[in-house]
């Protein structure tokens, strides 16, 4: 990659970046423009992947609303994002979790992960 490229991608990228895995549930606070005011509004879903690497690297949210599974893809290192919060850590073997989606109920249940004290 041209050293430009790498450059200007450095300056795009966010400064800590949340950390979160595939599998966790969490909360997504996207600010949104309205005309010209600006809130925050709350996305509370299902990790089911991670996309790319880089500044374009992308995370995508699954919850159900009324019966009816939503996705959402969010970028990353986008300014948009006020913060995430991981609501419940999952404890998955796959990267990918997109078998969820056929699931229904208890079925579609990730189990907690319990994260060990380093001493």
């Amino acid at each position: 990659m041209s050293e430009l490229i790498m450059k200007i991608e450095a300056q795009q990228k966010a400064e800590n970046p949340p950390v979160f895995r595939v599998g966790d549930t969490v909360k997504v606070h996207f600010k949104i423009v309205e005309g010209k005011t600006e809130r925050i509004q709350v996305y509370e879903g299902l990790v089911i992947c991670f996309k790319n690497s880089g500044i374009g690297r992308t995370f995508t949210v699954r919850k159900n609303s009324y019966g009816v599974g939503v996705e959402r893809v969010f970028p990353l290192h986008s300014p948009r994002i006020a913060k995430v919060e991981v609501v419940r850590p999952g404890k998955v073997r796959r990267a990918k979790l997109y078998y969820i989606r056929e699931k229904i109920g208890k079925a579609a249940k990730i189990k907690t992960r319990i994260e060990s004290k380093k001493a």
